[in-house]
């Protein structure tokens, strides 16, 4: 998949995640109901433990996710009048990450104060839980704009062979990126369920720790979303591979370390599968079927990756390689 596919992934992550969060809202005090008086305290006096205010179940559920439905509404619209159409820009992100793990964070501690309690007036305190939502809340923000952040557009060499001319004191680099829409829906599901079983836990609805009944998801869905998308970079430095949204693990070779690049042909059933596969061709990363950068360093086996316009890059190895050689 092109750059436009990871355009594309990251906008429908921000769908995922928006509808996440919806249900979770809605389903949390719903699924509590049995245990919950038929007012929730839902506001407590300033500097005291103490409710102050309380609402029917029912909009206790459906408040939270009126505000979280205006808050995307409005990221929505925003991005629709200024014709942003690069994808989630960061702000977008950070502000739907912090919203939604504020709101999320803020049921949780709602519905673990009135759990099991007779009149909403004897609900415990909800200061701890405010404070761990908020500073979880700052994390995601940020998480959410270093995920979407943009590399600076790199020039490409305009030739096209299996080596490239090179002026003497002219930089030239080449990029490429690839993504996979699959991977990254499952790890959207993997991390929504990672978060649900979180959120349950802090509720109160599951005597398990919220760690260990969400790192079994939490683990899937960062495996799988380090594997759903991959930037390759080609520069004087040699090869760069960078991994999932972060750019993080990456894998680095030198141009004097690597013999030969080519382009080849390759599917997901020559390798094994999709994302990081080991097989009897060396590694291979394989986000789509079809041509793939693939390096023979001089130490190790062959490593492909499968990127767009991998001619241009294996051309541009080639010639790095050369230089350094000669």
């Amino acid at each position: 998949m092109t750059e436009q596919g990871r355009k594309s992934g990251a906008a429908w992550g921000a769908v995922g995640w928006g509808v996440g969060v919806l249900a979770l809202l809605v389903a949390l005090p719903l699924a509590a109901s049995g245990r919950l008086p038929d007012r929730l305290a839902t506001h407590w006096e300033a500097g005291s433990d103490r409710p102050d205010d309380s609402m029917p179940l029912w909009a206790a559920a459906l408040f939270p996710a009126l505000i979280w439905g205006v808050l995307v509404f409005g990221v929505v619209l925003t991005l629709r009048r200024a014709g942003a159409g690069r994808g989630v820009p960061g702000w977008a992100a950070a502000g739907l990450g912090f919203g939604g793990v504020t709101l999320l964070g803020a049921q949780a501690s709602v519905v673990r104060a009135n759990l099991d309690r007779a009149d909403w007036h004897e609900a415990g305190s909800v200061t701890s839980g405010v404070v761990g939502t908020l500073v979880v809340a700052a994390a995601a923000g940020a998480a959410g704009l270093l995920a979407v952040r943009r590399a600076p557009d790199e020039p490409r060499p305009a030739a096209d062979g299996p080596t490239l001319d090179i002026p003497a004191g002219q930089r030239v680099v080449w990029l490429a990126r690839t993504s996979n829409s699959w991977l990254h829906a499952l790890a959207a599901l993997t991390g929504l369920l990672a978060i649900a079983a979180v959120v349950s836990a802090l509720a109160g609805l599951t005597d398990l720790p919220f760690l260990l009944a969400a790192a079994p998801f939490a683990f899937a869905s960062l495996l799988v979303l380090g594997c759903s998308s991959v930037r390759a970079r080609v520069g004087e430095r040699g090869l760069d591979v960078a991994f999932g949204p972060f750019g993080w693990p990456a894998r680095h070779w030198a141009a004097e370390d690597i013999e030969s690049a080519r382009v080849e042909n390759r599917t997901p059933a020559q390798v094994g599968g999709w994302g990081y596969r080991l097989s009897g061709l060396g590694t291979t990363v394989m986000l789509r079927g079809g041509e793939c950068l693939v390096i023979h360093p001089s130490r190790g086996r062959d490593f492909a990756v499968s990127v767009d316009d991998a001619e241009r890059g294996a051309a541009l190895l080639n010639s790095l390689s050369a230089q350094h050689t000669s």
